[in-house]
């Protein structure tokens, strides 16, 4: 009877485990995206933007009452994809051309967690209490949003997500704030191995893309910290730096305008396709 028991037992774990395993979609591709302002949107969304296809997906990280969005759920991917009042994102223009491409039956979501003028080392979970303060409290309202967590945040989204679909790329922006830092590459290291272990994720799986901040054509005011980011696959092997040359910026040269947050999207776009062999 007992040894019966065992068997009954194992029988539903299995039954469990399987259960769990096929809840998921293989065919809900799903990209963490984080990093500072250009990541969260700064340029303006335009009547072009607001309109997508619904197989791009967002989960809102932040509670949104303007938009009806609460914190963990699933929405259409219309802009903004990141805070309440924040712009247009690579992550917007990244989805859209990611869904042009791939057989339709595949669906695209993305998980947007990104701070204004932060150190990459806010996403350091042992370090970031060091770095939440850094501007003062229109920074720490920022911070506020996230729980107090912006890594830890992102995380647990992810967690929830990876119930639903599988964890694709991810995809950073971020060094304005880090510009000439030459550590950079070993900080964002120490932040995509922390993601891919508290994932439980693999780095042949998961590559990372990183996208270069407004270039030296534009007059690019931190594009030094290119020569930075242009190192990150030396550190990182399953890492790949996305251009910024040529993509247009606002009058601030720091910030990519609608026209250059469009083409950055659509590159990460092409590099992530590149990757996956299409």
């Amino acid at each position: 009877m007992n040894n019966l028991k065992l068997k009954l037992l194992f029988f539903a774990g299995l039954l469990i485990i399987s259960s769990a395993i096929f809840a998921q979609d293989p065919n809900f591709q799903i990209y963490l995206c984080f990093g500072q302002s250009n990541m969260a949107g700064v340029a303006k969304i335009e009547e072009q933007d607001k309109t997508v296809d619904s197989r791009f997906r967002m989960m809102s990280t932040v509670e949104n009452k303007d938009r009806g969005r609460t914190i963990g759920k699933w929405y259409a991917a219309e802009p903004p994809l990141c805070q309440c009042r924040t712009g247009l994102s690579p992550a917007d223009y990244f989805g859209r051309n990611m869904i042009k491409r791939l057989p339709e039956k595949v669906k695209v979501g993305v998980i947007c967690v990104a701070v204004e003028g932060c150190d990459i080392r806010l996403f350091n979970e042992d370090i970031y209490k060091n770095y939440t303060a850094t501007y003062g409290k229109w920074f720490t309202d920022k911070i506020k949003a996230y729980g107090g967590n912006p890594y830890q945040r992102l995380i647990s989204l992810a967690k929830l997500a990876q119930k639903d679909g599988v964890i694709k790329g991810i995809l950073l922006h971020q060094g304005e704030t880090n510009s000439g830092d030459k550590q950079w590459p070993e900080f964002v290291k120490t932040v995509y191995n922390n993601m891919l272990k508290d994932l439980s994720l693999k780095s042949e799986d998961v590559p990372l893309l990183a996208g270069e901040v407004a270039n030296a054509d534009q007059n690019g005011k931190c594009a030094v910290a290119n020569l930075i980011i242009d190192k990150l696959p030396d550190v990182i092997p399953s890492a790949y730096v996305i251009s910024s040359k040529g993509c247009t910026t606002l009058d601030d040269h720091v910030h990519f305008n609608s026209a250059g947050v469009r083409e950055m999207g659509k590159r990460y776009a092409q590099k992530m396709l590149e990757v996956q062999g299409y």
